[in-house]
C-alpha cells in the first residue's frame, strides 16, 4: 500500500489562485513544501485546485496585457510593437534581393576596378612628388594580370623557395 494522497485544504487553495499570478508550478509546490509532480497530481485529482491556478496565471495575464495595451494607446512604440508582434503576428523581416547584371560585370568585379583604380592614383600620386622610387606597376594590372610583384619573389611570399 502506497503513502496516502497529499491534498490542500480550502486555505492554501485558495494560495494557489495568489501564487499562480507569480509563480510557477514549480514555485507554487516549493512553497508547499511539495514536489512539483505531487503539486501535478494534486491538480488533476482535485479539479477545484487546477481551476483555481488557471484562473490565479489568466487573471494576471489580464492584468500585464491591460497595462500593455494602455501603453500601446498612449503612444509607446515598443509597446505597440510588442503587442502587435505578439498578437497580430507581426515580423521583422528584411527582405534581400540578389540580383546580377547579364550584360555587365558583377558588383564585385565592378568593386574591385574602382579600389585598383583609387590604388593606383594614390601610387601615382606619391610617385610623382617623389615619395616612391622607380618604376611603380599600377596595382591592378599586376593583381589583375595575375602577375606577382617582384618584391614578393624575392622575400618568397610568392610562393617560391
Amino acid at each position: 500500500m502506497g503513502r496516502p494522497a497529499r491534498t490542500l485544504n480550502a486555505c492554501q487553495k485558495a494560495e494557489v489562485e495568489t501564487l499562480a499570478a507569480v509563480l510557477s508550478t514549480a514555485q507554487i509546490a516549493d512553497y508547499f513544501g511539495i514536489g512539483r509532480t505531487t503539486f501535478f497530481a494534486m491538480m488533476e485529482r482535485d479539479a477545484e485546485i487546477s481551476e483555481r491556478y488557471k484562473r490565479g496565471k489568466a487573471r494576471a495575464i489580464g492584468a500585464i496585457a491591460q497595462g500593455l495595451i494602455a501603453k500601446a494607446r498612449g503612444g509607446d512604440t515598443a509597446s505597440m510593437i510588442f503587442y502587435l508582434k505578439t498578437q497580430a503576428g507581426w515580423r521583422e523581416t528584411a527582405a534581400v534581393e540578389h540580383s546580377l547584371a547579364e550584360d555587365g560585370p558583377s558588383a564585385s568585379e565592378t568593386a574591385w576596378q574602382k579600389l585598383t583604380a583609387k590604388l593606383d592614383e594614390i601610387a601615382e600620386r606619391k610617385r610623382r612628388a617623389g615619395l616612391i622610387e622607380g618604376v611603380v606597376q599600377p596595382i591592378g594590372a599586376a593583381v589583375c594580370a595575375g602577375a606577382s610583384s617582384p618584391d614578393r619573389d624575392r622575400s618568397g611570399a610568392g610562393g617560391g623557395a
